[in-house]
């Protein structure tokens, strides 16, 4: 059946543009920074796409402006490899009319879309006045470790006029692995038979995906994991701190896999909502539903999904009666399975989700994150929506004294001891377990250890390694070795969150085997 066309409710675009530190001429690429002034994503990576190495986009790279959708083909078709990092900033409006088919051996672009073809190692990022691609969506396939960041996209049909992406905001298919889709603004003016399809949709085997602190609405569909009941092989997928609004279904509809869905606001989910089936398996916690229908269950379907729920709040919620291929959670929605999350989180109470997450979801918004305690807050280590480019590096500003952990848990950190290989001048080992995001340790080079030892045994098995503000991203390739054994507990690519099985040691080891530059580890945090 048809959506019902959505009633429309345009934003309107920011009237003033920052002016840029570089001139654009044309469809070219803006000046290429050097890596010290370039930086990647700001906020830190979340949830799903933490794991399996990590997503790092394209740090390290080189960072290219653009403001025409030919530039940005142009920066993926200009490096030397389809791996080669690269981080692109854009601003001003991408459309049709600016966005051309560009070929080289780096890139698999296309005319119709923004094409993410084929490579690897990329960040887009909107910077300045703001970034809005308009009825162009974006299609990422085939590719691994892509950032997303501060973007709008409006407006992608299907059919009419004109069509791009089979109608998705942001699409992914075949084998995509490590996306990172942040602080984005994804929004439609109807359903399908206005020419609309997904603002968020995932098939053909795509892993390891976050979408974080973005907006939806206004959309028959807000997107769909798998594409049909025998596209099971899409998994591990995190929404948190977003916001549903007006949204016909599918936020998100499941078929197999794993999802993480935190501290979401839904309003006015006029069908359904999370349609979790064909074997799925949904953890939901902490997410405030409002003024909606059937926003948890199994639905169209008698191949059943599954849930975990914990801490939600339904205010006004409709439930429908259960039938053959109708299965409501609610009224009173209680857990069918038990899905364990690998990865830190913080979780707000759902009591405080439509306010934090009002202030801090969308592009344009300061890339401001929750701290856990439903108060935004301002993340380092990279560009704005409000800087025109990005600054070279300068002194630290002071950070609070205990910035606390990622998730709940004591940080075994604070007030164990510390060494390690040999510390560039004016740095310390304590520097990593002091609870201050300005002091850090950093290598005599761009490789070596820093290690966490304690006088008695204690057992780790999550350990947090944050990046100095202005050294986000440096580091690349990483073991974490047990310090008393020399066993290898865990191996990578890129600062962040790692897990590994629980592991009793007076010490453990971070080693740093690539970099870009010289790293710069800020805090090394503990956790059993």
């Amino acid at each position: 059946m048809s959506p019902t066309t959505l009633r429309v409710r345009r934003h309107a675009l920011r009237a003033s543009v920052a002016a840029l530190a570089t001139t654009v001429v044309g469809a070219a690429i803006g000046v290429a920074l050097s890596t010290t002034e370039a930086s990647a994503a700001t906020g830190g990576v979340t949830g799903y796409a933490t794991q399996n190495g990590g997503t790092t986009g394209g740090a390290g790279g080189q960072t290219v402006r653009a403001t025409t959708g030919t530039a940005i083909h142009t920066a993926l078709c200009n490096r030397a490899s389809s791996s080669t990092p690269i981080i692109i900033q854009v601003e001003g409006t991408i459309n049709h009319g600016n966005t051309t088919k560009v070929s080289g051996s780096s890139c698999n672009t296309a005319a119709d879309k923004i094409e993410l073809k084929e490579i690897s190692n990329v960040t887009i990022i909107g910077v300045g006045g703001g970034a809005v691609f308009d009825q162009l969506g974006i299609h990422i396939r085939d590719s691994s470790n892509i950032i997303i960041q501060n973007v709008t996209v409006r407006n992608v049909k299907k059919s009419g006029s004109p069509t791009s992406n089979g109608g998705d905001a942001i699409g992914m298919e075949s084998t995509v692995r490590n996306v990172w889709v942040d602080h984005a603004s994804l929004e439609a003016s109807g359903g399908e038979s206005a020419g609309y399809d997904g603002l968020f949709d995932l098939k053909d085997d795509v892993q390891y995906v976050t979408l974080s602190y973005s907006t939806l609405k206004n959309s028959g569909r807000g997107g769909l994991i798998g594409s049909s009941e025998s596209d099971r092989g899409n998994s591990f997928i995190t929404f948190h701190h977003n916001s549903y609004t007006n949204i016909d279904s599918r936020t998100p509809l499941l078929r197999g896999g794993i999802a993480h869905i935190y501290n979401n606001s839904y309003v006015s989910l006029n069908e359904s909502g999370i349609n979790s089936r064909a074997g799925a398996r949904a953890r939901i916690d902490n997410n405030y539903f409002k003024n909606s229908k059937d926003v948890i269950g199994t639905f169209y379907t008698s191949e059943a999904g599954y849930w975990q729920v914990s801490g939600n709040i339904f205010d006004n919620v409709t439930w429908s009666a259960k039938g053959t291929d109708n299965n409501p959670a609610g009224p009173n929605p209680t857990s069918n399975t038990s899905v364990s999350i690998p990865y830190s989180f913080a979780l707000d109470p759902a009591s405080c989700v439509p306010d934090v997450v009002s202030r801090t979801a969308g592009a344009n918004k300061g890339l401001q994150v929750s701290d856990g305690s439903c108060t935004p807050t301002s993340p380092t280590g990279g560009p704005t929506s409000s800087s025109p480019r990005p600054s070279s590096p300068g002194p630290s500003s002071p950070a609070p004294s205990s910035p606390g952990p990622t998730s709940g848990g004591t940080n075994l950190s604070i007030g164990a001891g510390s060494d390690g290989s040999s510390k560039a001048s004016g740095t310390s080992y304590g520097d990593v377990r002091d609870g201050n995001l300005s002091t850090y340790w950093s290598p005599n080079g761009t490789t070596g250890s820093i290690s966490i030892k304690w006088g008695s045994a204690t057992s780790v098995s999550r350990i947090n390694i944050r990046e100095a503000s202005g050294a986000t991203g440096l580091i690349r390739n990483w073991r974490v070795l047990n310090g008393d054994t020399g066993a290898v507990l865990a191996s990578g690519t890129g600062a962040g969150v790692i897990t590994f099985s629980s592991t009793s040691t007076k010490k453990v080891t971070f080693e740093i085997t690539t970099a870009t530059g010289t790293p710069r580890v800020a805090e090394f945090e503990t956790y059993a």
